[in-house]
């Protein structure tokens, strides 16, 4: 009885493959079993579309002693937050909420806990882009840091997007 290099019956949804990297993909529910070729693909799509292409937080040593700071944006040098998505890319979003009526559409999210099976406390946050039910104007969202950014480039890129009603 030895390995077949199969995955049980198996299949990418993608290309059909049932290679050892064919696996269900997502963070907080199921989005699609995909091999890790077509997950990429399929992530980085959405991660696109969604602005999710900043870096992850680093992963702090634990022999260093020194002070953590946290991430700062490059443009503006105010402090950004840091979250995975549910595909597995990150994003920087700002360190407090903003009600909806004050963030454009493209830039809201939420911030979603993931709790271990049969436990309360929560082990993982994911930002989970705010889409399909419009929330209402008073209600809070996290805003990409993109939309609260002063950088001027991020400025005229809020205003562009406020203008245009989307």
């Amino acid at each position: 009885m030895g390995a077949t290099g199969g995955n049980h019956g198996i299949v990418c949804q993608g290309c059909r493959d049932d290679g050892p990297t064919v696996r269900e993909r997502g963070r907080i529910s199921l989005m699609a079993v995909l091999c890790e070729l077509c997950w990429d693909a399929h992530a980085a799509e959405i991660a696109g579309q969604e602005g999710a292409t900043d870096t992850p937080r680093p992963e702090p040593d634990p022999d260093d002693v020194t002070a953590y700071e946290p991430p700062r944006c490059p443009h503006c040098q105010v402090e950004v937050r840091p979250y995975p998505t549910n595909y597995d890319r990150w994003v920087h979003l700002a360190t407090r909420d903003y009600p909806a009526k004050d963030v454009p559409p493209r830039y809201r999210w939420r911030l979603v806990p993931i709790r271990a099976h049969h436990a309360y406390v929560p082990v993982d946050v994911v930002a989970v882009r705010v889409g399909g039910i419009e929330p209402l104007p008073g209600e809070l969202v996290r805003p990409a840091h993109r939309a609260v950014c002063l950088s001027p480039d991020a400025v005229d890129e809020v205003e562009q997007e406020q203008a245009s009603g989307q």
